[in-house]
Order: structure tokens, then C-alpha cells, then sequence
């Protein structure tokens, strides 16, 4: 939600599609002065609300628009004062934020994390899973786990490769690659870093 007159916006990181709305002013300012609640001078920007009533809404008048608007320009009216109506709902009735991820959330991102190792693991992809903006999940995954997302991840893949290379004399390029590193040399850096011991050290530790 963008106030009149504000620039506003976002930077996707995946394809979208959008349905924009615009609302005259004088129709929100006539909604609060009918239902008594603030000024529509209040709104501030939201990103990453849901609602389902303005979703609802938004559809209806999509649906009416591309029929040609065969319910005329008072169902298009009608449609914008109770837009209006939600709208200046938010400002005096604004939606409880979450502060931290919740253990389902969390649960699901290291779950995901864990049998998804080999495959490239993005941001993106991991706040689609929990259900937050990439923000956010960067943010509350280091409060929950205290150490970031990427460092969490590079330590369970430097966990997988060392399970691996204990199980059999399997090539080190193939362990550092199903472990979800670039190549065997990635997974020298990291071993070394995380373990203090290199692929080949680990491996002749086990004889």
C-alpha cells in the first residue's frame, strides 16, 4: 500500500504478477469522515500485507473490468468505498507483526536446508518456505539460531561432506559436490574453517 503522493515500491527477487489499484483521495477522505476514524492523511506504506477482504475486492473489480464493466460505474464506486473502508481499517486497527519466526517456520527452513544440501539454496527460495520476506528471515533466523542463515548453511553441508567421506573412499570432488560445494577446493576452505581439518586429513583420521 502506497499513500497518495509517496514513492513507493519494491525490488523483487522473483517474477510477479500485480494488480493495481488507485484510489482518489477525496474517496478515502469521504470514507473516514462517514465512519468517524482518522484522516486518510494517515495511511502509511505497507509491504508484505495480507488481507483478505481488499484481495476479494481487488478481484471483483479485476473480474468487472475485464467483462467490459458491465456492472457500471456505480458497482466500480461501491467496490472503492469499501477498498476505502479497509484501507483506513489498517491505520486504527493496524495487523499484529510477527517478531521472530515461529518453530513451524523455523522448522521448515532447516528441514528444507537439510534435504536440500546439494542443490543451490538461496534467500529467496528459503523465505518462500517459511513464509516471510527474505528480509525478515535474515534477521529472525540469527536470532533463532545465532549465526546467519548462510554461515547455518555452509555448516551443515561441511557436516554432510564429513559424514560422507567417513562412510567410504568415495573421490572427493563427487563428496564436495552431493555436499553442495563448488568443487573439491570450496570444500577445503570450508572443512579446514569449520573442522580445523582438511577432506584428506578427515579421511586418513578414520583408518
Amino acid at each position: 500500500m502506497v499513500p497518495s503522493g509517496a514513492i513507493g515500491g519494491f525490488v523483487a527477487e522473483t517474477p510477479y504478477q500485480s494488480l493495481q489499484i488507485r484510489l482518489a483521495p477525496g474517496m478515502l477522505d469521504h470514507a473516514a469522515s462517514r465512519s468517524r476514524q482518522l484522516a486518510a492523511a494517515r495511511l502509511t506504506h505497507h509491504h508484505m500485507l495480507r488481507n483478505d477482504r481488499i484481495v476479494l475486492l481487488g478481484q471483483a473489480l479485476e473480474s468487472d473490468v475485464k467483462a467490459g464493466s458491465p456492472s457500471g460505474p456505480l458497482f466500480a464506486e461501491n467496490v472503492g468505498m469499501a477498498l476505502a473502508v479497509e484501507l483506513i481499517n489498517l491505520v486504527n486497527d493496524p495487523p499484529g507483526e510477527a517478531i521472530r519466526l515461529s518453530n513451524a517456520q523455523l522448522q521448515r527452513v532447516l528441514a528444507y536446508i537439510d534435504a536440500n544440501l546439494d542443490q543451490p539454496l538461496t534467500i529467496d527460495i528459503l523465505s518462500r518456505e517459511a513464509g516471510v520476506s527474505s528480509s525478515h528471515l535474515r534477521t529472525w533466523f540469527k536470532a533463532a539460531m545465532d549465526v546467519t542463515i548462510h554461515r547455518y548453511i555452509l555448516r551443515r553441508r561441511v557436516e554432510h561432506a564429513r559424514q560422507l567421506l567417513l562412510q567410504g573412499d568415495r573421490k572427493l570432488s563427487d563428496v564436495a559436490l552431493e555436499a553442495g560445494f563448488a568443487h573439491q577446493s570450496h570444500l577445503a576452505k570450508w572443512m579446514r574453517r569449520e573442522l580445523g581439518r582438511s577432506p584428506s586429513e578427515l579421511r586418513r583420521s578414520k583408518d
